[in-house]
């Protein structure tokens, strides 16, 4: 088992990561003196899948969601793209977020859009408002569209209505969305929790293999042990608030699991 990273040793790589997004000291209480994140010290490399496990309740959405500042830490660095995410806002935040893609557990597309129409929601800080209103987006990002149509298997899909698709087609345009934006990081909130095992599987394999192709790395918030193992090239396991296991999914043991998700009974 690999322990938790000091802060010291956080600074020093994330001073010569480049790519890396680095966490330093992050906190989040959503009622006073009962924090949910607990002085979490963690790089992500600039390539690979990252999985995130642990129980239910222990942040591991929390977690994410503050790095795109959805949700506002408390106290801490998030360290990107030269920038402390945690001090943004306004315009300077919405640049950033521009560079981050996110995957949600519920889908989040516009259910009365076409699949076009919301893989397009991808470019709209790209986008003059008029050229919005009007829907009259770029040649370029109607043809990377197409393209990453494609790339999900949901090409000859582009004109159906997002609340015609199933649960996992939803999902591929939720992924190819946000392979749109161009990001430099792709986050994923739980992407496979509404979904059947076989489809699971799937959108775990397009997530790791979208990432790889395009050289962007993707932290996915997942409860499936087994699928973190199978996919991810390293495994950060959470529990109270905390970072107890930070390694490669071969290095993780039974042992390691128990101290994850406390006890031993869950692996019978």
């Amino acid at each position: 088992m690999l322990t938790p990273a000091t802060a010291n040793d956080v600074t020093d790589k994330g001073d010569a990561a480049g790519d890396a997004l680095v966490l330093r000291h992050l906190s989040k209480e959503y009622r006073a003196g009962v924090p949910v994140l607990k002085d979490i010290n963690l790089e992500i490399p600039g390539s690979g899948l990252t999985a995130i496990i642990g129980p239910s309740g222990t942040g591991k959405s929390t977690l994410i969601r503050c790095i795109n500042r959805l949700v506002q830490p408390t106290s801490g660095e998030i360290l990107y793209g030269g920038q402390d995410l945690a001090k943004l806002g306004g315009a300077a935040m919405r640049e950033a977020r521009r560079r981050i893609g996110m995957v949600f557990q519920e889908y989040n597309l516009v259910e009365r859009l076409t699949v076009m129409e919301n893989l397009l929601c991808g470019r709209l800080g790209y986008v003059s408002a008029w050229r919005v209103w009007l829907r009259r987006f770029p040649q370029r990002d109607i043809d990377h569209a197409f393209s990453l149509l494609e790339a999900v298997g949901l090409a000859g899909f582009e004109n159906r209505r997002a609340d015609a698709l199933s649960g996992g087609q939803r999902q591929r345009v939720g992924i190819a969305r946000a392979v749109m934006q161009e990001p430099k990081i792709i986050l994923a909130d739980e992407p496979t929790s509404s979904l059947d095992p076989k489809t699971s599987v799937e959108i775990m394999e397009l997530l790791r293999n979208l990432g790889a192709e395009r050289n962007i790395p993707v932290v996915v918030n997942i409860h499936n042990v087994e699928l973190a193992r199978r996919f991810a090239t390293r495994i950060v396991g959470m529990t109270g608030g905390r970072v107890v296991y930070d390694g490669s999914p071969g290095d993780l043991t039974d042992k390691d699991l128990n101290t994850i998700y406390g006890g031993e009974n869950w692996l019978e």
